[in-house]
This record gives structure tokens, sequence and C-alpha cells, in this order.
């Protein structure tokens, strides 16, 4: 049985590293540059799966250059791809990604293709019923939506990474059982002044058993209709903080699997984003879980 499974955006990547972010019409010479795989809930997957827990990705993927190499990319990290529909002939989602040295930053263009939308089929449909958590980033939108649906009556756990102000969003917070909203996205959403009083007011309007809301360099906080509990960024010396957040989202998902609580949930998936970004590659650089444990002890936290 599939543990993970999700739905949302897959982005083929084309990475360029920079030493500084170029003047308007001039041009500048980049010491590197790759191809990945990137997307919210893809990269989530691939996270997961690399520390240790079965995944699997729901959607369609073209047959052209990007698809292709998505398609290849989730089975070379062990993410099943035969809950995947490939539709020849379409334009993938792609981005350009500059990856700034002296800011530490990242700046993205992207093109979300022409690829027609999801339609469950059967198959998708019993492996979201027999999985243990599905995720959904707010792409795919009414896909989402039935799946969630479905997941609610399944007793699978819907994690939300909530990022976009996508059209519909209110109807999937209403499914959603975690609910992790960049700050951005929770003080747009709700109108709140401050992260704590979004958190209040998110989990009183939709009623999810959690709120976890992430700040970035500066940790985030949980919030279960008690009080606000922080948790804290881990040390990390950054060279790519590209998909940081989404490697959260699936290092978060595959703690619940684990059986931890969510506020261990939120210092592993801390550990996990902040050694994700001390390598390029929103993907490769995702350590494995043996590699978490031992900079968790090293940085005071045992799991």
């Amino acid at each position: 049985m599939i543990k993970i499974v999700g739905i949302g955006a897959n982005v083929y990547d084309t990475l360029y590293s920079i030493p500084t972010y170029p003047k308007e019409d001039t041009k500048m010479r980049a010491s590197a540059s790759k191809s990945a795989g990137g997307g919210p809930v893809a990269t989530g997957l691939v996270a997961a799966s690399k520390l240790g827990e079965s995944t699997a990705y729901i959607g369609v993927l073209s047959d052209d250059t990007g698809g292709k190499f998505l398609k290849s990319d989730f089975e070379k990290y062990s993410v099943d791809t035969g809950f995947v529909s490939i539709k020849p002939g379409y334009r993938s989602f792609t981005s350009v990604l500059w990856l700034c040295a002296d800011s530490a930053t990242r700046t993205c263009v992207f093109d979300k293709g022409d690829l027609p939308p999801l339609e469950l089929d059967g198959k998708q449909i019993e492996a979201i019923r027999k999985a243990e958590i599905l995720i959904v980033d707010g792409n795919e939108m009414d896909a989402a939506v039935e799946a969630a649906k479905i997941a609610k009556e399944s007793g699978t756990k819907v994690l939300y990474d909530c990022g976009g102000l996508y059209e519909g969003v209110e109807k999937l917070l209403k499914l959603t059982d975690i609910m992790i909203p960049s700050e951005e996205f929770a003080l747009s959403i709700t109108g709140c002044k401050t992260v704590q009083d979004a958190a209040k007011k998110l989990y009183r309007t939709y009623k999810p058993e959690v709120v976890v809301i992430t700040r970035g360099k500066r940790g985030g906080l949980l919030y279960r209709g008690e009080k606000n509990l922080y948790y804290p960024i881990y040390p990390a010396k950054v060279v790519d903080s590209n998909g940081s957040g989404d490697v959260f989202h699936g290092a978060f998902a595959a703690g619940v699997v684990k059986g931890y609580d969510y506020v261990k949930c939120c210092h592993f998936a801390s550990a996990v984003s902040a050694m994700k970004c001390m390598g390029v590659g929103s993907r490769e650089s995702v350590p494995d879980f043996e590699g978490v444990k031992k900079y968790m002890k090293e940085n005071g936290y045992e799991l």
C-alpha cells in the first residue's frame, strides 16, 4: 500500500547559479546551470520518499522533454508513477530560476503550459482511499477538491500546502486536516495583522486538526486550539533555498506516517528543509532519514 499520494504542480525547472542579480538589458555568465524537477506537491513526494516512505504522484504529464524528464525523475527517487496519465502533444509546466549567491535568494519565472486538467479515474481514486495522507497544493483545484472529499470519507488525512491564493481555495481549506500555509498566505486570506491571530482564525474558520504557519528564516508556529507553539529553523549555510518549503511539507507528511506528534513533525520538517538548503537542487539535496537523525541530534534534538 502506498502511504502518501499527491495531486498538484509538477514543474520542469532550469536553474542558473549567478553571483548577483543582473542589471536590466545586460548579459551575465552563470557559474552553473542544470535541469531539475520542481513543484510543491511533486517535490514534497520526493522528499517523503527519500525519507523512507512510499509515495505516488497522481497527475497528468506531457510526452515532451519536460514531461519525460519529470517522469524519469520521479522514478529515480522511487515515487510511483503508475497513477500518471501521459498526454502527447502538450506543453509541460516549466520554469527558469536564478539562484543568487550574494543574497542567498531565488527568482522564478514560470510557464504553466497547456496540459488538460486532471480527471480522476477509478485506479487513482482507490489509491487515495488506501493512502494515509493526501498532499495537495491548490494546483489541479477541481481534482484536488474531489480527491480531498474522497480522502475525508476514507479516513485519509488531507495535508494542504497553502501557498497560492487560487480560485476555489476555500473549498479545499474546508476539507483540510493538516493546514500548512506560508505566513504570506495566512495573513492574506485572513486579513489578520499577526501570524498568531491568523493561525487562530484559520483554525476556528476551517476546523483542521492543526495549523502550522511557516515563516522562512524565522521558523514557524503550530496551533491546535489552545496556545501557539513555536518551532525553530535549524542551522544551515544556504546554497539554494528553492523548494525548501515544498520539502518541509513532504517531510511533515513523512513524520506523520512515522507516527510523530505534530510538534515533532515541525522539528523534523524544519531540519530536513535546512539540510536541503545546503545543496543545489530541491530534490537531490534532500537527506535520507539517518542523516536527518544525526543532524538533529548534533543540534540538540533527538527523534
